[in-house]
């Protein structure tokens, strides 16, 4: 039987987190299983991200201004020397990448959709149709649209080649039901998000929320991640110790200074740190909240603060959105999204029955190791890579 002893993890643009954290996920469980694994891709900022803090190694191709693609392809192909190639959504600089090298080499290729592209182009409704002239523009114009390796034409192409990939691996129903494919949810590391190794009042006076109750949100705010509606209904009990502690801001826009210039008495923030330190910092909440509102793209998710919350044993509020419900179990909290009247109830309640939740938390987390841990992800993805190498 034939074994691949390396495998590509093709990343579209390794200078954000679209695409990479989900790369180090399914490279943390392939190494479980033995691999040789490295994550090689397109380099367009000045750095890459969290690259610090990856134990894989990572091979960046830089796309500067004179850059063009057929030199950067040239220079990307030779550089990806597994024996399987898995590329990380249906992009063309990963994806198209991982096509061409399929035919160049006959490398086995899967395909990992950990999002649905076109729903940030409007989805079904999405269409191109420019007129001459302007499709010149968009071709030849420098800043062009079609001189972006990420234009929703190219998605909706490479979403038409899906069924070139040898395997497909997806992490919810929504995915699943759209294109297919093997489930693979989101794992989380259960030794390094382990309640048993941190000290929540310590955490708390390590990041001067002891004076609090922390709701805490330990991700990027984005409009669709519906923390207004958490701000809303904090203004609707109006106790000062309630507060939503974010963890390191938008590394997009200002977004969360607009929440901070509306909502400021009920906000603390906290600075970024490494991906190693998020253990110690969710060990200061009480409770976790993903307040998800529901869109197309929310729909296909998989909200990894979940995860972060169960795997620490805390309470979980979260939305009735995609598989949010599913993850949870019945270990957590809901609440119909966009409603801060529920959210305000849901908050109350937790706090007069708080020995319940923090029961609920702990069989949280035994359902996060159950399902939701790397070890998880290596089981599933075990038998789904052995069958191309028979």
């Amino acid at each position: 039987m034939k074994r691949f002893a390396k495998i590509s993890l093709l990343v579209w643009n390794l200078s954000t987190n679209d695409g990479i954290i989900r790369a180090s996920l399914l490279g943390e469980a392939l190494k479980r299983l033995g691999y040789q694994v490295e994550i090689v891709g397109f380099q367009f900022g000045k750095s890459l991200y969290a690259a610090a803090t990856l134990q894989i190694p990572v091979t960046a191709v830089a796309i500067q201004e004179n850059t063009t693609w057929l030199s950067a392809i040239k220079e990307i192909l030779p550089k990806i020397d597994g024996d399987l190639v898995y590329a990380i959504k249906p992009q063309t600089a990963s994806f198209g990448i991982g096509l061409l090298k399929k035919i160049w080499k006959r490398s086995p290729l899967i395909l990992d959709i950990d999002d649905w592209e076109l729903s940030w182009h409007g989805g079904d409704n999405w269409s191109y149709h420019p007129t001459p002239k302007q499709l010149a523009r968009d071709i030849f114009k420098k800043g062009g649209a079609l001189r972006r390796a990420d234009h929703p034409l190219y998605l909706y192409w490479m979403e038409k080649l899906i069924s070139q990939a040898d395997l497909v691996t997806v992490h919810t129903s929504f995915l699943q039901r759209r294109f297919g494919g093997i489930s693979v949810p989101n794992g989380k590391d259960i030794e390094l998000f382990n309640p048993e190794r941190y000290y929540p009042e310590e955490s708390r006076r390590r990041y001067n929320l002891s004076d609090y109750r922390v709701l805490m949100f330990p991700g990027a705010p984005r409009p669709y991640k519906g923390l207004e509606d958490v701000l809303a209904a904090l203004e609707l009990l109006n106790q000062p110790d309630l507060k939503l502690v974010i963890v390191g801001g938008s590394p997009y826009d200002n977004y969360d200074e607009q929440l901070v210039q509306q909502w400021g008495k009920w906000i603390v923030k906290l600075p970024s740190y490494p991906a190693d330190a998020m253990p110690d910092i969710v060990a200061a909440a009480d409770v976790v909240v993903v307040p998800q509102r529901d869109t197309p793209a929310t729909r296909a998710q998989f909200p990894l603060k979940l995860t972060d919350g169960m795997a620490m044993a805390k309470p979980v509020l979260a939305t009735r959105v995609g598989d949010i419900p599913e993850i949870l179990g019945d270990t957590g909290y809901l609440v119909d999204p966009g409603s801060p009247p529920q959210i305000a109830e849901k908050i109350q309640w937790i706090w007069q029955n708080l020995e319940v939740a923090n029961a609920n938390g702990k069989r949280a987390r035994a359902r996060c190791v159950k399902y939701y841990s790397i070890e998880a992800m290596a089981a599933i993805l075990q038998p789904a890579i052995a069958s191309l190498e028979g």
